[in-house]
């Protein structure tokens, strides 16, 4: 990520921003919740809600917002909100004798960060590229609202303005196929490709249109992993050969 700050305006650094501000805002919001941060707790905002009145589980007679929900409001003090909060969910506990569900205690919880990286990923796929505009002198409340909005034009006339969840980025991306040491860009040659892929781990991508070279390499990895009491997995060490495919 060092040398890729020389092409921060392309899509590929636009990933970068979210994603990384994703992580910090997913990670204090788990640590809130887990007591880990001192200056923050749980989320406790979704308690105020009033219970359902008409329970649309079968068997569960009442529920109430309890438990410790994952902060995520603390997290965006830190960070940019990027599709975290909107994949919360509801998770609840059943209370209850001998095992029925008489009453459910409900708290709000993160997605994976699985997930949040797929959206970002969706975005990226979709990324809007957008020029500045003049937009004039705006003061107050209206500027403060509408500065993204008023700065940001599509680069394509045709194309709908981004919204606000959307990824943007003003320069297109660089050559990644070419070593670039100036631009932090490694290239492709060397890099291991699969022969039988059609997506962008594919030699036909990646190694884009160069050609490859296969090769039969002897790896050693391990193998036939045991578990011994107590506490401890034992493994042999196999070496076999393999076939190996890399950029030229």
């Amino acid at each position: 990520m060092d040398g890729f700050s020389s092409v921060s305006g392309c899509r590929e650094a636009a990933f970068i921003y979210a994603i990384t501000s994703a992580a910090v805002t997913h990670a204090v919001a788990r640590s809130c919740a887990e007591g880990s941060i001192e200056s923050c707790t749980c989320d406790y905002s979704h308690q105020t809600r009033a219970p359902l009145k008409h329970n649309t589980v079968p068997g569960v007679k009442n529920w109430e917002w309890g438990g410790c929900s994952d902060n995520i409001g603390f997290g965006f003090k830190f960070s940019r909100e990027f599709h975290v909060a909107t994949g919360m969910w509801q998770d609840c506990k059943c209370h209850g004798m001998s095992g029925s569900c008489t009453v459910r205690t409900c708290w709000m919880r993160l997605p994976s960060f699985r997930t949040v990286g797929d959206h970002l990923k969706d975005r990226f796929d979709g990324a809007s590229k957008v020029a500045l505009s003049n937009a004039g002198s705006m003061r107050g409340q209206n500027y403060k609202k509408m500065r993204y909005n008023s700065q940001l034009k599509p680069y394509n006339p045709d194309h709908k303005p981004p919204g606000v969840k959307d990824l943007v980025y003003l320069e297109s991306s660089p050559n990644f196929c070419e070593r670039n040491p100036k631009l932090g860009v490694l290239g492709t040659q060397g890099r291991v490709c699969n022969e039988t892929s059609i997506g962008v781990d594919g030699c036909d991508l990646m190694c884009c249109s160069r050609g490859y070279r296969t090769q039969e390499v002897t790896v050693v990895e391990r193998c036939s992993c045991t578990f011994h009491w107590c506490c401890e997995v034992k493994c042999k060490l196999c070496r076999f050969k393999k076939t190996v495919h890399t950029c030229v």
